[in-house]
């Protein structure tokens, strides 16, 4: 019997041993799925500000150019 409990014990440690493990596992991995989808919408707002800015300075280009040919024509 008391064989038995021993090795009860010890599986009971073991089970205890390979839980913590695996807690810390799944925690890591939750982790780095964070981590994955804040990089993700880091690079989503740069895209979508990348694109914002380029808008604008076509914009801006647009009406200097639509501005210098105003000019030019109020000239000839």
């Amino acid at each position: 019997m008391t064989h038995t409990q021993t090795h009860s014990k010890s599986r009971q440690q073991a089970e205890i041993a390979f839980g913590h493990t695996q807690a810390q596992f799944f925690a890591r991995d939750h982790a780095v799925e964070e981590l994955d989808a804040l990089v993700q919408a880091r690079e989503a707002k740069t895209l979508r500000l990348r694109e914002a800015r380029l808008a604008k300075e076509a914009q801006e280009i647009a009406a200097a150019t639509e501005a210098l040919i105003s000019r030019r024509l109020r000239k000839s």
